[in-house]
């Protein structure tokens, strides 16, 4: 257990519906009765899934690094409506007609969103204004003042194209909100968008096919007996 505690990187497929806090919180009771520092680099929205990176002891100060690398997503949008929270944590507000969009003006969409783009992060978001989370203060149904970020989008791809579902993938800079981008790639159509699923498949050189199951992680740390090299799950 020595080297979790001088400091080891973990690779979490984060299940859905499950927060980042919940998965950190299940890789560190499985060190009990040791109490070791556990942190993730990165949080993803609770209908997210894929890569979490977990940093344990001495490791957990590198995290910021971590989390500045790039990231790689992929996932599907439903043209023709919009939600409050920008995906499917809340009920449709706005129906549109989708009956003229077509392939091509959907794929030229994607131009204006790659490269340095601004963007509001969603009303329904973790960051804290005046040290409350936004999203506490959107479901008290009061206005969130929200500040435009400038984030990198690198690559933005459409990989198929079944209306209302549209899948994509997207390689951007950190702080990128992939509900805002879908938001807003749907109101420059004149329409409206939202995520319906997403997952993370890359951070940096690290990918999701590399990652632990959670159970499967907690099983196997809390049976060691001698450290071993957790960094990739090897099957």
């Amino acid at each position: 257990m020595q080297e979790f505690a001088d400091g080891q990187l973990l690779l979490v497929n984060k299940p859905y519906q499950w927060t980042s806090f919940d998965v950190v919180g299940k890789i560190r009771n499985s060190f009990k009765p040791l109490k070791l520092k556990v942190g993730h680099a990165g949080t993803l929205d609770p209908l997210a899934t894929g890569l979490l990176i977990i940093c344990t002891g001495k490791m957990t100060k590198q995290i910021d690094t971590f989390q500045a690398e790039e990231k790689e997503y992929t996932g599907t949008m439903v043209l023709g409506a919009t939600t409050p929270s920008y995906d499917m944590e809340t009920e449709p507000d706005n129906k549109f007609d989708i009956s003229q969009l077509t392939e091509q003006q959907l794929r030229s969409n994607c131009a204006q969103f790659t490269g340095d783009i601004q963007q509001y992060p969603p009303a329904h978001s973790a960051i804290k204004i005046d040290g409350e989370r936004l999203y506490e203060k959107a479901r008290r149904g009061e206005e969130v003042e929200r500040r435009l970020r400038s984030v990198t989008i690198s690559e933005f791809e459409l990989t198929r194209v079944e209306l209302p579902e549209v899948d994509f993938r997207v390689v951007c800079s950190k702080g990128t909100y992939i509900r805002s981008l879908v938001h807003d790639f749907g109101a420059a159509l004149n329409n409206g968008a939202y995520l319906s699923k997403l997952r993370r498949t890359r951070s940096g050189n690290y990918k999701v096919e590399d990652a632990w199951e959670v159970m499967e992680l907690f099983n196997t740390i809390k049976t060691l007996k001698t450290p071993v090299e957790p960094v990739a799950n090897q099957h």
